[in-house]
Formats: C-alpha cells, sequence, structure tokens
C-alpha cells in the first residue's frame, strides 16, 4: 500500500462532516455529510412538551456519534481506490464551549433515565447563554481578587466558557451538578468515545483534554493549570475541588496522538481498529492549517454561522476584548490569538427567513446598493458580542428605516454591520501591538457570497485570499489527524510541513479594497463605533430590555 489517507470529521452546529484526505497533497478523494437528528434543541427536550428557556441551546449527545458514523460510511463509499486500510488517521474538530456532563465511563447524564427531563443534564452548545448571571459573578470575583490569568482573557470570562456552565448547573440544577463525575468538552468526549468507547465502558485513564479547548474556553495554562481552589471556592464553595474531583485527564496538544481507534469504535464508523486519533481541536482553530496558514501574522477569518478569527503571533500581549491568548493554542511554538463574532452567518438567515426571500435575490438586489446600505445602519450583535466587549446580553439594532427601507438594504447593512465588528478586531490587536498582515477567509460564506468579500476588503482597507479548500475546517482536522499518526507512517515531521504540503490559498480571486468605498467606509465605521459604545445609550437600552425580557 503506498497511498495513504487521513480522515478530518467536523462537528458543527447543525451536522457532522466527514472528509478522506489524500496526505500527499491535502486533495479530498472522499466526503460526507450528515445532520443531526435533533438539531440544535432550544425549544423542547426530545419527547418532551415543556418549553426550554430562551436562551437554551442543547444538543444530543447520540447525535454526535450517530452522525460521525454515517458521515464517515458515506465519505468511505465515495473515495474510490479508497478503503479503510489506507487510513492511517483520525482528526477531530467541534464547536466549543459545547461541554456536558458524564459518569466516569462516559456515559452522559442526560441519557440516564432520572435526568432525560432535566435540561441542564444535557450537553449545552457553544451559543447556550443561561449562564449570565454565573458569568458576572465569576468576572466580578476574579477582578475582585486580581486574578493573574484573568488578562489572558482580555479581562473577562466569556459567557459561552466551560466554568459558567458548570456553575450554571449547580444553581439551577444541584442535582446535576452533585451527580456529575466528568465534565467535558464534546470535543474532548468524542475523541474519548474513539479511542475507549463508545460509553459505557470507557477508562477515565485514556481521557485524553485538548490544549486548544481547554486553554481557550476553560482558563487552563500549560504552566498554572486551571484557576486556583482558592478562587474557585470563592466562587462557589462546591467549586473548591471541582478540578481534581471532576476534570480528570492528561492535556495533550491538537496533532498529538491521543490513543488509537478501538475495536467498537471501529465498528461503528466501518473503519478498522488501531488507526492514530488525534487530540481534538476548536472547529474555528481548524481552520487555519486548513487554510493553509502555517506562518504567524496571518489572519484567519473562519466564517459560518458565527465567525472566529484566529491568528499565530510570536508576540503575546494580553489587549481588552481579546477572547484568549493561549501557548500553542493553534500551532506549536506561537501564542494564538482567538478573536470571534457570535452572528454573522445565522443573521443573513434571520432575515431571509423574515422575509421570505433566498440568499441569491437579497444579495443580488444588495449588490446594486452603494455603500452605506442607502442610509441603513446596523450592529451585528443578534446574538451577543462576542469580541471586544464579550457581552452577550447586548443585541441587534437597524438604524435609519423608512417607510421605503427595503429587504436588501438591511441584508446589506449587516454584511456592512460584520465587516466593522470586524475591523474593530484588528485595530483592537493592532493597538495592542499584536501584527496583524494578511488576510484569509475561509468557510462556507466566503465562497459563496463574493458581495461579503467584496464590502470586508474595502472596510478592512486590506486584500483578502480565500482558502482553497471549501472544506477548510474538515481539512484542518484531518491534517491534526494525518500529524497524530507520527513521521514514520506520514513522512512529515512537523505540523507546518504538513500544513504545506496539504493546504493553500487560492491564487483568484483575490478580493482588493476599492479606495472610493474605502473612504465610505471610513465614515460609516465611526458611526459604527459611536453606536457601539458600550456605555452609550444604544447599549444601555438593550440591557434593560434584556432585563425585561427575563
Amino acid at each position: 500500500m503506498t497511498r495513504r489517507c487521513s480522515l478530518g470529521l467536523d462537528f458543527g452546529t447543525e451536522s457532522a462532516r466527514a472528509v478522506i484526505v489524500d496526505i500527499a497533497d491535502g486533495s479530498i478523494v472522499g466526503q460526507a455529510t450528515c445532520a443531526y437528528t435533533h438539531g440544535v434543541i432550544d425549544r423542547q427536550l426530545p419527547d418532551s412538551s415543556i418549553p426550554l428557556p430562551a436562551d437554551y441551546a442543547l444538543q444530543h449527545p447520540r447525535d454526535w456519534l450517530e452522525s460521525a458514523a454515517a458521515a464517515t460510511r458515506g465519505a468511505l463509499a465515495q473515495a474510490q481506490g479508497v478503503t479503510a486500510d489506507h487510513l492511517v488517521g483520525i482528526g477531530v474538530d467541534f464547536t466549543s464551549c459545547t461541554m456536558l456532563p458524564c459518569t466516569k465511563d462516559g456515559t452522559p447524564l442526560c441519557l440516564l433515565d432520572r435526568f432525560r427531563t432535566t435540561p441542564l443534564a444535557w450537553p449545552k452548545l457553544w451559543k447556550h447563554h443561561g449562564a449570565k448571571a454565573e458569568t458576572d459573578r465569576i468576572n466580578r470575583i476574579a477582578r475582585e481578587r486580581n486574578e493573574p490569568w484573568l488578562p489572558r482573557y482580555g479581562g473577562t470570562v466569556g459567557l459561552e466558557w466551560f466554568f459558567p456552565k458548570i456553575l450554571e448547573t449547580l444553581h439551577h440544577a444541584p442535582e446535576v451538578f452533585d451527580a456529575a463525575e466528568i465534565w467535558i468538552e464534546a470535543g474532548d468526549w468524542l475523541v474519548w468515545q474513539l479511542v475507549s468507547g463508545p460509553f459505557p465502558g470507557c477508562d477515565p485513564n485514556s481521557l485524553t483534554r485538548s490544549t486548544c479547548q481547554a486553554g481557550y474556553k476553560a482558563l487552563w495554562n500549560r504552566t498554572t493549570g486551571y484557576p486556583s481552589a482558592q478562587f474557585l471556592a470563592a466562587v462557589h464553595p462546591k467549586l473548591s475541588d471541582i478540578v481534581p474531583r471532576a476534570l480528570p485527564g492528561v492535556h495533550r496538544a491538537p496533532g498529538e496522538p491521543a490513543g488509537r481507534l478501538s475495536e467498537s469504535a471501529a465498528r461503528m464508523l466501518g473503519l478498522r481498529s488501531g488507526i492514530a486519533v488525534s487530540t481534538a481541536i476548536i472547529d474555528a482553530h481548524a481552520g487555519v492549517p486548513g487554510a493553509g496558514a502555517a506562518e504567524p501574522d496571518t489572519m484567519v477569518l473562519v466564517m459560518g454561522t458565527s465567525s472566529c478569527h484566529m491568528l499565530n503571533s510570536r508576540v503575546e500581549t494580553f489587549a481588552e476584548g481579546i477572547a484568549g491568548v493561549v501557548e500553542g493554542g493553534i500551532l506549536p511554538g506561537y501564542f494564538g490569538y482567538e478573536t470571534g463574532q457570535a452572528s454573522v452567518g445565522d443573521a443573513f438567515a434571520w432575515l431571509v427567513e423574515t422575509f421570505g426571500l433566498s440568499h441569491e435575490q437579497l444579495s443580488s438586489r444588495a449588490a446594486r446598493l452603494p455603500p452605506g446600505s442607502g442610509g441603513v445602519i446596523a450592529l451585528d450583535w443578534l446574538n451577543g458580542c462576542r469580541t471586544p466587549l464579550m457581552d452577550g446580553r447586548l443585541s441587534g439594532a437597524l438604524v435609519g428605516l423608512t417607510l421605503g427601507t427595503r429587504p436588501e438594504q438591511l441584508y446589506r447593512a449587516l454584511m456592512e454591520a460584520t465587516a466593522f465588528g470586524l475591523r474593530w478586531i484588528v485595530q483592537t490587536l493592532r493597538d495592542a501591538q499584536v501584527p496583524v498582515r494578511r488576510f484569509v477567509a475561509s468557510g462556507g460564506l466566503p465562497a459563496r457570497n463574493p458581495l461579503l468579500m467584496q464590502i470586508y476588503a474595502d472596510v478592512l482597507q486590506e486584500p483578502i485570499s480565500l482558502a482553497e479548500s471549501e472544506q477548510s475546517v474538515a481539512l484542518g482536522a484531518a491534517i491534526i489527524g494525518c500529524v497524530s499518526a507520527g513521521e514514520e507512517l506520514t513522512g512529515y515531521r512537523s505540523v507546518e510541513s504538513a500544513i504545506r504540503a496539504m493546504a493553500r490559498q487560492r491564487q483568484q480571486p483575490v478580493y482588493r479594497p476599492s479606495a472610493e468605498a474605502s473612504s465610505i467606509y471610513q465614515e460609516l465605521y465611526q458611526l459604527y463605533r459611536q453606536l457601539a459604545d458600550p456605555k452609550g445609550t444604544v447599549a444601555t437600552t438593550m440591557h434593560a430590555l434584556h432585563e425585561l425580557r427575563g
């Protein structure tokens, strides 16, 4: 056998995707996607009519395994001339912070009879926003104690992160908290199932925790570990021993092997046992190797329902509002910066659904409008503001509406608002002396929406390249899967060498800024920043409305 391939498993918000990649050049030889049976659980639990609170977003853990199995089998069936024997490694990327409580043998608590109707026993999706009060408490105590790790996260713990969701469970479902023997990110749980499961019967001694997920979402640091027991006890006495009691596992970086595919997991996926399985990586972070960004100072825009903007740098600087600076968080040898916008593609989708028009119709009409959308400006916070304000209580806004305002104006205004939000993020990094020199866009949106990418180039006043692969996140997962198999099987001594061989940017199109449009957007950006003032009337009103909604 001379041909060698790797499998990338990409777990998104609505579905799982599998890609089989030839490790010689990164070409995708087979791929398939399988939607989660239960999708995002945000109205009521399965087999229940009791409504969930408005801020809840849950998932079904069996969906992840079943969709992975179906997608892997589908990708293998499509890959001509490739069999399971050609696979040398498996990589997993996952949304984050998506996390769950489980027993020591890997069984999710939500699948136990006594917790099936308890919402907080179910996995909390990354966009679950039920822990607002808990996030406020963690931030207040961290600032009062001047916790040394807080500047690494821009001075703010995020609403979507690991410890706020644990504290939410302790406050609102203490019986679940007491029963949870392990708290775990879904990406780590999935890898655990591959190397030791599926549940029940997983061995807790085989559990690997990703330095990527732990570093960005669980306040973990390679040198200092998790926050101290003293800090956690100050947040709540029952958290004082949460780390030694319920966060077992060895921390490894993406690309490092977490183990080998178990016999039962191999049967589930239709593969052979013994294949190397990489430590998990956050989905957006996988977009960096998948976009061919092996060097520092290149911002990779991973754009989908939300957007994450990732940067490797030789510089470690703590800047207010930056969602995390983690050594080796994306690629070894660099400081990885994570920033993001909580609502991008799903904001456009909301408008499409509201007006009953297609993306194609709205985009075509919006392209005929001038910069500024004919006098309408938006705030892109339909799911809160992630970077740089880290405030899930903020909401979206459209300003400048008249009786003559048309749907395409709102559509373009939302596009422009997401571009303004990205410019604010870039400016925040540069103000902190973090170099940002190149831009590469990846994900579904850039490939499908040239108008959006031109607006981004005009607002940033920078050229933007596109990742060659439209499946850059899944490709990134396959790359770390390849690396986990080791040099003897793959020929690659480092993750950088694998990236250079397996991923690239397109030569065309490259979106270049228009001087005329950029000049107009310079003025509009200043208006956006005035509206986005976190102490201004708009934000204050949004907070008051959120409290009234409960």
